[in-house]
């Protein structure tokens, strides 16, 4: 199965917030030597994804730095996608592969990295560069970047079947140093995709014409391009005893006809080698123009779909964890450590996406004809643990 449809619901964690600038970016200064090892669980919507993740971070001659990283999701799915196909449970994995090089050159940074992926049914390969500038004494950071991505889609039931993707990815970016206290940056990121963009198992859903109580299953139908933009502002102030509140807002918009509105705020509290934090996290979207949870008939309009995540809906996010420091003074080559537990309540709440389930079987006491089945929604567990060594 298409690992890239379930990674959808997922990946809102990130999606929906995926334009940013770190607050605390210094372009003049590189990353530090450092090591992190997480594990991350998801687990919600009849979905389970987990996985580790490996990253390691290196200094050369203080003007360069390479950095690599190892990502895994092993994939459990029995979503309502897979059900209301007919589809049995099935189980996949996806391994990710990603290499980073940053050189330093006075006051500018310059940034390349490549990053591969592969499941059975999906390979995904991308390439980035970006340009980062201190300006006015160190008070303003100017960054650009490009990414061109390429990804190959098959389906598991046909081996005929291959289609491409090409991905191109423009972002601009300004960190603004306000006061002693208050840092904010603005974004803004288009992005274009073009090629296959549907999922070659997913199906769009339409009245049967002999009985229209029930429904029958036919491919989705996408365009073949889209362009996506996207800005975001964020803000952090840090208050006089060493805590910080942040907040951000984001507005996407694509050819597809989708508006997204995300808004944010946490909180980071620091008690002894503690740092607490919290979070909250609103998101709401329209739906594409040619999405519908119910069509009348097969050939309505030229572009047909029926995936939630181009319906109307929203979802809530609330963020508890903490960081922990393991040494402040270090432990031979290790100069310090941290560790971390991340806990994340996801809940998604849709508003023109119907729960197909109870109109499958018509002998069934929660039958409903198609078109009237309650709304769905599901709420969804997130962990992220991990450890992390400065060396």
């Amino acid at each position: 199965m298409l690992w890239r449809a379930p990674k959808l619901s997922v990946c809102l964690l990130v999606l929906l917030g995926a334009l940013t600038v770190p607050l605390a970016s210094r372009a003049a200064v590189l990353p530090e030597d450092r090591a992190d090892i997480l594990y991350h669980r998801y687990d919600g919507g009849g979905v389970t994804i987990h996985g580790p993740s490996v990253l390691v971070r290196k200094k050369l001659a203080e003007k360069y730095s390479i950095s690599a990283n190892y990502y895994m999701d092993m994939v459990t799915s029995a979503s309502i996608d897979v059900e209301v196909s007919g589809a049995s449970e099935y189980k996949e994995e996806r391994d990710q592969y990603s290499l980073g090089f940053d050189y330093l050159r006075g006051k500018t940074t310059y940034s390349l990295s490549y990053t591969s992926s592969e499941e059975n049914d999906y390979e995904a390969q991308t390439a980035s560069f970006g340009i980062s500038q201190d300006l006015f004494g160190d008070l303003t950071t100017i960054t650009m970047g490009f990414s061109k991505g390429w990804d190959v889609v098959r389906n598991s039931t046909d081996p005929a079947f291959e289609e491409d993707i090409e991905r191109w990815s423009y972002r601009v970016g300004v960190s603004q140093i306000l006061t002693k206290t208050l840092i904010a940056t603005l974004g803004l990121e288009v992005i274009t995709d073009e090629g296959y963009l549907n999922n070659p198992y997913r199906s769009f859903r339409y009245l049967n014409p002999t009985n229209d109580q029930l429904w029958v299953l036919q491919q989705e139908i996408y365009p073949h391009t889209r362009t996506s933009n996207a800005v975001a502002l964020n803000a952090k102030y840090f208050l006089p005893y060493r805590a910080a509140l942040s907040g951000g807002y984001r507005f996407f918009t694509d050819t597809w006809g989708i508006r997204a509105d995300t808004y944010e705020l946490g909180y980071t509290h620091p008690v002894g080698p503690w740092t607490f934090e919290v979070g909250y996290r609103y998101y709401t979207q329209s739906r594409a123009d040619f999405y519908s949870d119910l069509f009348e008939r097969p050939d309505q309009q030229n572009f047909m779909a029926r995936d939630k995540e181009l319906s109307t809906f929203v979802s809530h996010r609330l963020r508890l964890g903490g960081t922990y420091e393991l040494t402040r003074t270090g432990w031979g080559f290790i100069k310090k450590a941290s560790a971390s537990v991340f806990y994340d309540r996801l809940e998604f709440d849709y508003e023109d996406f119907r729960d197909a389930r109870y109109s499958i079987d018509a002998t069934s006491e929660t039958f409903r004809p198609a078109g009237t089945e309650p709304l769905y929604s599901f709420g969804a567990n997130v962990i992220q643990a991990f450890v992390s060594i400065w060396f």
